[in-house]
């Protein structure tokens, strides 16, 4: 059983840490994970899935993107949502819901990162940066 002693020195958070940090103040910036071992990045990981090393540093994401999957889901909520696996600029995935027509998200679709947040799972939103074609406008 671990106990916690006042004596011994905490490693603080931050990105020395590699921990996101829950207090950061609220901004359009996505924070991700990259191994200084082998340069992976990650969002969201306790150890490097390429290398497996705990050894992460805090990054800032410009919030660029583009769509890999998109699903749009019935299941546990009063209307239908998508749901979408985002391939950033930096090299991470995640997992988020992109606002538009649902019909309109298509895979390679150019996304940028908006400032709000998904009300029900807390996951990312994105916003499409192109405007959906439009066949008989």
């Amino acid at each position: 059983m671990y106990h916690h002693s006042a004596s011994v020195v905490r490693q603080g958070t931050g990105s020395a840490a590699g921990l996101l940090e829950p207090s950061a103040p609220a901004s359009d910036a996505m924070q991700f994970q990259r191994c200084t071992w082998c340069g992976t990045a990650m969002y969201h990981r306790l150890l490097c899935p390429v290398c497996q090393g705990s050894d992460l540093r805090t990054e800032r994401s410009e919030g660029v993107g583009i769509v890999r999957h998109s699903s749009v889901v019935h299941r546990n909520t009063p209307a239908a949502r998508n749901v979408s696996m985002i391939e950033m600029a930096e090299g991470f995935v995640v997992r988020g819901r992109v606002m538009g027509p649902l019909i309109g998200i298509h895979s390679g679709d150019r996304v940028r990162l908006s400032a709000a947040k998904d009300p029900v799972r807390g996951e990312p939103v994105f916003q499409l940066v192109d405007e959906p074609y439009r066949a008989w406008s």
